[in-house]
């Protein structure tokens, strides 16, 4: 039985080192140490042997069956390996790999970039004050009277928090034109300011939300004229729109300006020839105007030396106004859907 002991061995190590694929190493296992294998059938014989001769036959069986075993789980390993590295070699690594998917600036994100950058171009220096803001920025200090519509909590959020002596309520800032102040607090003309922030009101349509984004300039100097602020509109509205679109103003009334005018652009579609979207070949862009005396009286500026323009416009509200963009609802910039979103 030793001589029968170790030609299995010897049999089935041969197999196994022979042995492609684990499968075959299967096959080998069950055949030498499977309940019908051949070392099993030898091994259940040992009990017939003489009794002097059972504990070392069954010693070189165990020592037979730990050799077989050993050499199967060495030769997966190895087959493991030759398996990963044939898929590795596989590997064309020439080709184009396969990126996650990315995302990229909003498209609000992208117009107020854009903006910056050219009001930076003639000198306008960007800035940003308080999205909570007192009431005396906002409204008392820009000649808002007390009974103006604005200053009502069904156009303006109220902050429920106690009045301050001086500046009054709490608010979450209507607009950027708070910033004209706090500007002209902070330093003295030549002032050239452009703030770009939230704004906060209490509509919400196709044409507004209760959050949207508005951009400010405030540029006071000695002498400045209506001149000045129509060459500025001229400016924004050939870099913003295109070389072919056009500005005009509208006299109008603002409580911080004196004069006041809207703004128009011709319409992107016609050209200011007229058309379904325009009716008259211009589209309303915003308010601007020459900066109230009382306005810089009080952010602490002489209206006898001193004068200037502001200008205030909705972010969302230009990028509407571009060519081809055809946002017909506001609120779908601020949405979720990708099949939007992902074209800007």
């Amino acid at each position: 039985m030793e001589n029968e002991l170790l030609n299995i061995k010897n049999n089935a190590v041969s197999l196994i080192l022979d042995a492609k694929e684990k499968s075959e190493l299967e096959e080998i296992k069950l055949q030498f140490l499977g309940r019908s294998g051949n070392l099993t059938s030898l091994i259940k014989g040992i009990s017939k042997l003489p009794e002097e001769k059972r504990k070392e036959i069954g010693m070189l069986a165990n020592e037979v069956k730990q050799t077989i075993e050993e050499a199967i789980d060495r030769q997966a390993v190895s087959l493991s390996k030759q398996t990963t590295t044939a898929r590795r070699e596989k590997i064309d690594i020439t080709n184009p790999s396969i990126h996650p998917p990315l995302g990229h600036r909003h498209l609000i994100t992208q117009a107020i970039e854009e903006i910056t950058e050219i009001f930076e171009k003639i000198g306008f220096n960007r800035v940003r004050y308080p999205e909570v803001e007192w009431d005396w920025y906002v409204f008392e200090a820009l000649n808002f009277p007390k009974n103006h519509p604005a200053r009502d909590d069904w156009e303006t959020f109220f902050i429920d928090e106690k009045e301050h002596p001086k500046y009054g309520s709490m608010v979450l800032a209507p607009h950027t034109s708070g910033g004209q102040i706090r500007e002209m607090e902070r330093i003295k003309p030549p002032i050239r300011m452009l703030n770009i922030a939230k704004a906060y009101r209490r509509q919400s349509d196709a044409s507004h939300t209760a959050m949207f984004h508005q951009f400010e300039t405030l540029f006071i100097a000695e002498n400045v004229s209506i001149s000045y602020l129509k060459g500025v509109l001229d400016y924004f509205t050939r870099s913003f729109f295109g070389e072919k679109r056009e500005a005009r103003i509208r006299p109008y009334h603002f409580e911080f300006t004196e004069p006041s005018f809207e703004v128009d652009v011709t319409c992107g579609v016609c050209m200011g020839k007229g058309c379904k979207l325009c009716k008259e070949g211009w589209l309303e862009m915003g308010g601007a105007g020459m900066v109230h005396p009382d306005v810089l009286k009080a952010g602490g500026i002489d209206p006898k030396k001193y004068s200037g323009f502001a200008s205030g416009w909705g972010v969302e509200r230009v990028l509407m106004m571009r060519e081809g963009l055809n946002i017909d609802d506001l609120r779908l910039i601020y949405s979720n859907n990708l099949d939007f979103l992902e074209q800007f």
